[in-house]
């Protein structure tokens, strides 16, 4: 996968640091994405939210309304990757995973 820290995703980071409210969080991603991305991002954290809990794919699915393989894809980032799904479900549900 090609290096996609830069410069401009730094910034994107920065930005959204800055956000304080929901509200404020609401007319950035307004802004900055389509209803479609903004939807597909919400899909998957509910997805990882599921995971987390240890809910099968099928009623995730149903749940949800995800597609097994984005289901998937979820599963192995929550599983494997960066820890960035994982973070942001302990500061949501204030839970520790297993590392």
């Amino acid at each position: 996968m090609a290096n996609w820290h830069n410069e401009s995703t730094d910034k994107l980071c920065e930005a959204l640091l800055t956000l304080k409210t929901k509200e404020e969080c609401y007319e950035f991603l307004d802004d900055v994405c389509t209803i479609k991305e903004v939807l597909e991002i919400s899909q998957r954290l509910s997805v990882a939210l599921l995971l987390a809990e240890k809910t099968s794919y099928n009623e995730i699915s149903q749940q949800t309304g995800a597609s097994t393989a984005t289901i998937s894809r979820v599963s192995k980032c929550f599983e494997y990757g960066a820890g960035g799904y994982k973070k942001v479900i302990e500061k949501l549900n204030g839970e520790k995973f297993e590392r």
